[in-house]
């Protein structure tokens, strides 16, 4: 990740005030990081930022659409280990949404992704969430 890019570095900042429990500043960071946004990876990533952020479902939902669409318009390697958060994330907003069907697709295509997860809690936690959520949704 180029740390030079203003948007991207935007998108730290954020992580960074997430993790000390302030959700407005995140909030705010990733919504300048959104409005900065030059290119389809950028927006990539602010949206899947901003996706994190939200309390609603179908605002989780829709946030998480727009990174997907964005991610399929970069066309390289860049997104890739976005994939399967990504498709999580639309899946479990959906279960919240009661659209079971559309839940299971979504966990379905995050497991065609579980390869690019890295070895560690993160990979982990996504492949246990895909199983788990494959799980219910059957």
């Amino acid at each position: 990740m180029d740390l030079g890019n203003p948007v991207l570095q935007l998108c730290q900042d954020g992580m960074r005030a997430e993790a000390e429990g302030r959700s407005a500043d995140a909030q705010a960071l990733f919504q300048q990081a959104w409005a900065r946004r030059t290119d389809d990876y950028e927006a990539c990533v602010a949206a899947h930022y901003l996706a994190r952020q939200q309390d609603a479902p179908e605002e989780i939902l829709r946030w998480n659409q727009e990174a997907l669409r964005h991610a399929d318009a970069v066309g390289d390697d860049r997104v890739a280990a976005f994939y399967p958060s990504l498709h999580v994330g639309v899946a479990m907003a959906n279960e919240r949404l009661g659209n079971t069907p559309a839940a299971h697709a979504a966990f379905e295509q995050a497991a065609e992704h579980v390869d690019v997860l890295p070895a560690g809690a993160y990979g982990e936690q996504l492949r246990a969430a895909i199983t788990e959520g494959l799980r219910r949704s059957s």
